[in-house]
């Protein structure tokens, strides 16, 4: 599997890595990425190159590690960051504020396009209205949703320059992730292990729902949701475990699954192959979770597009796909686990996943891009 990786030391701690992402009729590969960094005194937003077609080798393998095309600094620890279009990145201060860079690619430059200064913050005497780090945040082009560390949710355009709306005490602990569940709806995660769900059509500052997990109280660090299937949620938290959620019934997880050996920092699903889930941990590795069927003969269960869908029996009366992920021990037969980085000590901080193309970023100051995900 390694020979497919590409890694570029860039002597700065990695925080968050993203793929440009492709415009809708989009045959090629993606090329592009951004990255953010943290706890350097110069932190900076850079975009790479993946390296060019031309440099494919004999034996048709990509040559070449990413290239920098351009990068800009930026003010505080790299908390997150979306594309909001090919050319547009939203980014997350751990100092609250929230800015929109733009990439100009006829000249290989950034530059700061809009600025919400402290878009959180905590007011008390200590810190004086000091930032609070803002922690999350997702796109929905020309909508952005940031959630912070002092639990307040705001909702931006791009071009507005105030919020559209704010719910300023949505939490009363940090909220640490947030994703769209549909246009009019988000989901965030905190740090006491609830999931809760806002609607933004409805004027009441309170959640619509509120999942948990049960016990512990474990702090989730991140979220996503199924791309075809909006009711399924993964989340990861503190204890590294990932956990699989049915927002349409209980207030429970439908299935904890034991994985990584500290903090879970992300979880993706593939965007177009969503049987399979890509998951980052501070304990150093990167893992593939496999549901699809090839591993086993099984009936097909998440295929898009033409290929068969098996109808599995439902008790109910709306017979509906079910997914591998909803299985009670999704486990048990039909699941294939891989950790796709050997050896690694230091943290992987953030993944990406498009296409055959997987990017990743540490705090051993380097980025790593596999082209080959499902060679």
């Amino acid at each position: 599997v390694m020979e497919d990786v590409c890694a570029k030391f860039v002597s700065q701690k990695i925080s968050k890595t993203r793929w440009r992402p492709l415009p809708a009729a989009a045959l090629q590969p993606p090329d592009l990425f951004a990255t953010g960094s943290w706890d350097n005194e110069d932190n900076r937003i850079s975009i790479w190159s993946v390296g060019h077609l031309g440099n494919v080798g004999l034996d048709g393998v990509y040559q070449g590690e990413p290239q920098l095309l351009c990068d800009i600094r930026h003010n505080g620890d790299v908390m997150d960051m979306q594309f909001l279009d090919q050319e547009r990145i939203v980014v997350a201060s751990s100092t609250g504020t929230v800015t929109i860079f733009r990439h100009h690619q006829n000249n290989q430059t950034l530059s700061a396009n809009q600025r919400w200064e402290k878009a959180h913050y905590h007011v008390d005497q200590d810190t004086c209205c000091g930032g609070a780090a803002c922690t999350g945040i997702i796109c929905n082009n020309p909508e952005i949703v940031t959630v912070g560390e002092d639990g307040r949710i705001n909702l931006f355009k791009a071009d507005q320059k105030d919020a559209v709306r704010t719910i300023d005490n949505a939490d009363s602990s940090t909220l640490h992730a947030v994703t769209f569940l549909r246009t009019t709806e988000i989901l965030t995660v905190n740090s006491i292990g609830q999931l809760k769900i806002w609607d933004l059509r409805q004027q009441r500052n309170e959640p619509s729902q509120i999942l948990s997990l049960t016990g512990d109280r474990v702090p989730l660090h991140c979220v996503d949701r199924h791309p075809n299937q909006q009711h399924i949620v993964a989340t990861g938290g503190q204890d590294g475990m990932l956990s699989i959620w049915d927002i349409r019934q209980g207030t429970m997880p439908v299935s904890l699954l034991n994985a990584h050996e500290a903090e879970m920092w992300e979880v993706h699903f593939h965007p177009s192959s969503p049987d399979h889930l890509f998951t980052c941990s501070e304990d150093g590795s990167l893992w593939h979770w496999n549901t699809s069927t090839d591993i086993a003969e099984k009936p097909s269960f998440l295929h898009q597009g033409g290929r068969s869908a098996t109808y599995l029996p439902h008790n109910t009366s709306n017979q509906s796909i079910v997914s591998a992920w909803l299985s009670n021990d999704p486990t048990k037969d039909r699941m294939e686990i891989t950790n796709l980085i050997l050896n690694q000590t230091l943290s992987v901080n953030s993944l990406d996943v498009l296409g055959q193309c997987l990017v990743y970023g540490t705090d051993a100051e380097a980025i790593y891009v596999n082209r080959q995900l499902f060679a």
